[in-house]
């Protein structure tokens, strides 16, 4: 009876989700108690069906009266089950952060656990149409999520994600039906069987549907040059959505890539398919390039941070076609990691916006005196990110490029080379932007006094909006992306608290206590996970063994 943990776990929040609007007639603030009880409980089912996976193995069940590969089955194995935590335990850790931050209101609640049924249904399914089903429950939840704030900016960012989605979304769809139209069936493992028995690799109707759900997902996942939603949404969003957004939306969209290419269309079916192989991996190449290169150009931390996600994906694409277990290891747990790491680096930077003001490089100078705390835990992410050891930053692409030089070297394809070549470049482009953080950090600012700027900068800050002082270090003037060119004034003086900014007799940090603990964990798990490189390896191998048999 274990299985019916599965759509037990999918239906919670889905469920949830009609609450805080229902409760909502009557009572006013029911939206975050209802989130908090149903994503605390999604916690406890994500953590039985781990155990029941590592006990048993696979889990599957059937939905309705129809035994799949006619009806409806839901699956969680090792991959699965991994993604799964990271979705319970980072919603429930941002609901903590929403809670003062924002946005507010019974309606963002429901939406908000719409996207974490929409996200739990996606990795559990075992049916590519109802992973269509459920990728639209995530988009749509997200476009509202995104305009959650009700300002221009985000409504507009918004409406470029609507656009750009429902297009991936078509994509695959359409792929999904090429791939029924030969095999005559939608579930994964029978798909898989029908393409060997029926079909062929060299099928022109299973290579267009292989190539189609890539190009859709690769807009969902945002890789070059498709990529262009992703920094206008996450810099526009409400902080607390971006946070989420940015650990679960793309990385449940990448494990959506992973899971279709070998489990259904299968490692022989990459490995005799060398032309799609070859273009994932270009795409996959530039991304990493371009990504790491428009991130070291941005001043606004947002957008940074969110280039440089259309970099870190970039790599899992790589990990995906270069079809060998070390690269597919290294693309899984580069997955669980940098979803770990961006729900941390956003949560941080929400944070400094929270209690400081500070959205941009010219506004942390010396953020390190003020909220050293704060500053630490960034700081320590930031270096995850670019991959120093140990942290897990580092085991993925570690991995990844181990496997790329392998298949080069297997293959005599020069493509796997040049691959760990452009994480080398990328990784170097990495440290630069984190340095110039860590340097605004604990460097910036340190010889003035500190009575310069002193007190509270002006202004309200809301939900989505930060305030100022009287400029005298805010020097930026409009980039033509839509980011903010600075001009960096060493001179700047140290970080101010914005009014009513949080306070805690226990730390210096003016932010929210509950916040900055999850943030510290966060950071330190990212350290921690970078010691497993074994472990991961083990929990991983049922699936590598059953994907590369």
């Amino acid at each position: 009876m274990s299985d019916v943990l599965l759509p037990v776990a999918i239906a919670l929040p889905l469920v949830a989700a009609t609450l805080p609007i229902a409760l909502g007639l009557r009572y006013e603030d029911a939206g975050w108690p209802v989130a908090a009880v149903a994503t605390t409980a999604l916690v406890g089912l994500a953590a039985a069906i781990s155990v029941e996976v590592a006990r048993e193995g696979t889990l599957s069940h059937a939905l309705g009266t129809y035994e799949p590969p006619i009806g409806i089955e839901l699956v969680a194995d090792e991959l699965s089950v991994a993604v799964l935590a990271l979705i319970a335990l980072v919603s429930l850790a941002t609901l903590a952060f929403a809670r003062v931050a924002g946005p507010r209101g019974n309606a963002f609640y429901s939406g908000y656990l719409l996207l974490v049924g929409g996200l739990t249904g996606l990795v559990l399914t075992g049916d590519l149409f109802n992973m269509f089903v459920f990728l639209e429950i995530v988009g749509i939840s997200t476009y509202a999520l995104i305009a959650a704030d009700r300002s221009g900016a985000s409504a507009y960012a918004s409406l470029k994600y609507l656009v750009v989605g429902t297009v991936g979304a078509s994509l695959y769809l359409l792929g999904v039906g090429y791939a029924f139209l030969a095999t005559g069936t939608l579930n994964m493992l029978d798909m898989q069987v029908q393409i060997v028995e029926q079909a062929s690799y060299a099928d022109p109707l299973i290579r267009a549907s292989y190539a189609l759900i890539v190009a859709g997902l690769g807009l969902k996942i945002a890789v070059f040059p498709v990529h262009a939603w992703q920094p206008d949404a996450y810099q526009r969003a409400p902080d607390a959505v971006t946070t989420i957004v940015a650990a679960l939306v793309s990385t449940a969209s990448a494990y959506a890539l992973i899971r279709v290419s070998y489990t259904v269309f299968t490692v022989d079916f990459l490995a005799a398919n060398d032309a799609i192989t070859t273009g994932m991996l270009i795409v996959a190449g530039a991304s990493i390039l371009a990504g790491s290169v428009l991130a070291a150009m941005q001043s606004d931390l947002k957008r940074m941070f969110a280039y440089s996600s259309v970099a870190q994906f970039g790599m899992i694409v790589a990990a995906v076609a270069l079809a060998n277990e070390t690269a597919l290891l290294g693309g899984i747990v580069h997955l669980v990691g940098h979803g770990l790491l961006k729900f941390g680096l956003f949560l941080g930077i929400g944070l400094l916006a929270l209690g400081y003001g500070a959205r941009g490089l010219d506004d942390l100078a010396s953020a390190a005196r003020s909220a050293p705390y704060t500053s630490g835990a960034v700081a320590v992410l930031g270096l995850g990110l670019v991959g120093i050891p140990p942290s897990i930053g580092f085991l993925g692409k570690w991995y990844i490029g181990v496997g790329a030089i392998e298949s080069s070297m297997a293959g005599g394809d020069p493509a796997g080379i040049g691959i760990a070549v452009v994480i080398f470049v990328s990784t170097l482009f990495t440290l630069s932007y984190v340095a110039r953080v860590i340097e605004r950090f604990y460097f910036a600012g340190v010889g003035v006094a500190d009575g310069h700027g002193d007190g509270d900068h002006g202004g309200e800050h809301g939900d989505g909006g930060s305030g100022h002082d009287d400029g005298s270090h805010d020097t930026g003037v409009a980039a033509a992306d839509g980011g903010r060119e600075s001009v960096t004034d060493d001179d700047a003086g140290p970080l101010t608290s914005v009014a009513d900014a949080p306070r805690s007799r226990f730390v210096p940090d003016r932010v929210p206590p509950a916040s900055l603990a999850i943030l510290i964990v966060a950071a330190l798990t990212t350290v921690v996970l970078g010691f497993t490189g074994y472990a991961l390896f083990e929990w991983f191998d049922p699936f590598l063994t059953e994907v590369f048999a």
